[in-house]
């Protein structure tokens, strides 16, 4: 069975998104790791013990570990106007039985690796922090990951942090950019992604809340603040759960319309363009400037794999499924 390790900020999407995938038999999540992103990373690791019990039950939950409370070297920021002080809507909905590991996320991401080479598909749902830093102290180890599949990027279109960058890499860009650059190939879902049809709109949330089961309960009311957020915005009442998005194509790549191979070029020395995520995809341009003197940023060959388009009835009925069970 396929081996997986969440990497997560702990926020309201990723809930639903963790859910999902230890509810899913086609992976077996080996372990899960948090990061400071949408909230600390105290309260991340609470949300993540909370909803691993909703998922499985407090005695089938796979190892959670506390990781890095701080970027490589910026500080901090969080999505609380999102997600609300908690995360999860600030509904005193957390309140987990179960405790995360000793270990910290670093060493225990390099140690599964080492367990389990060639094996290991990193599900990286906040800033690239911990996968950063575990890429930094053992290398050689790290480039045993089998792939790393992200919800990070404005894919191709606007960021909702900047006009041009989305909150998970701008938080880190620098974590970021050493992922991205490391060798192991990505799968990025963006946050064009999340933007269209994949919404839950008001019939998808009647119909979890109708259900009656804790887990599809559990996940709208936690986004509570998040639906709201989006209606303020755009006078839709509708929950973007980017990370649940993104991760669908790890578990069912049937849902995938479009994607296309890219090289990527992380911005990080540029204040206004700060976290964007630049995707060539190999195209001939009208002038070839700087850049492309040696490749495009020194880069021959795709390191990436962009999906930007979805079946999003056939990712909303699956998801609907798992959460109903």
């Amino acid at each position: 069975m396929r081996k997986v390790i969440i990497d997560t900020d702990g926020g309201s999407d990723d809930a639903v998104a963790i859910i999902m995938c230890l509810r899913d038999p086609a992976v077996d999540v080996v372990a899960i790791t948090t990061v400071s992103g949408n909230v600390d990373v105290n309260q991340a690791t609470k949300n993540v013990l909370m909803s691993a019990e909703i998922a499985l039950g407090k005695d089938n939950c796979p190892p959670v570990y506390k990781g890095a409370m701080q970027p490589l070297i910026r500080d901090r920021v969080h999505a609380r106007n999102v997600h609300g002080n908690d995360g999860m809507s600030d509904l005193d909905l957390i309140h987990p039985t179960i405790s995360e590991e000793k270990e910290v996320a670093c060493d225990a991401i390099i140690d599964l690796v080492k367990k389990y080479p060639d094996e290991i598909e990193l599900a990286v749902i906040g800033p690239a922090t911990n996968i950063a830093l575990a890429m930094m102290k053992d290398p050689e180890t790290m480039k045993h990951v089998k792939c790393i599949w992200v919800m990070g990027t404005a894919g191709f279109g606007p960021g909702n942090t900047t006009p041009v960058s989305e909150f998970n890499v701008y938080a880190d860009a620098e974590a970021y950019k050493v992922m991205m650059d490391f060798g192991v190939h990505v799968y990025v879902g963006g946050f064009d992604l999340c933007t269209n049809d994949a919404a839950w709109f008001e019939d998808d949330i009647k119909e979890l809340l109708d259900s009656g089961k804790e887990a599809a309960i559990f996940s709208v009311r936690s986004n509570d603040l998040l639906a709201k957020f989006s209606y303020e915005n755009s006078g839709i009442r509708r929950i973007n759960l980017c990370d649940a998005i993104s991760l669908a194509p790890m578990l069912w790549d049937d849902v995938v319309k479009v994607k296309s191979e890219c090289i990527s070029h992380v911005v990080t020395d540029n204040k206004e363009c700060y976290g964007q995520v630049i995707f060539y995809d190999g195209g001939m341009l009208a002038g070839m400037g700087p850049g492309f003197e040696n490749g495009y940023y020194g880069k021959t060959k795709p390191n990436c794999t962009v999906i930007y388009r979805l079946n999003a009835e056939l990712y909303k009925k699956r998801l609907k499924d798992l959460l109903i069970q």
